[in-house]
């Protein structure tokens, strides 16, 4: 049965404000990490990513 009526479609404006949570949390993942390694010593690094291929399994010796 039919009334007439048709359910809207939920506007640009509304799928614009639900994407902004996500993109500003990958926003502030991506700052994080760039400054994050930009200023760290280079050992820290080092181990990190050393350990990165121990807990992969990857062979690094």
């Amino acid at each position: 049965m039919s009334t007439g009526q048709t359910l809207a479609a939920p506007s640009v404006a509304l799928k614009a404000e639900a994407a902004r949570g996500p993109a500003l949390a990958a926003a502030f993942l991506g700052l994080v990490l760039v400054f994050g390694v930009g200023f760290a010593g280079p050992s820290v690094i080092h181990n990190a990513a050393h350990d990165a291929r121990h807990i992969h399994a990857f062979p690094c010796h």
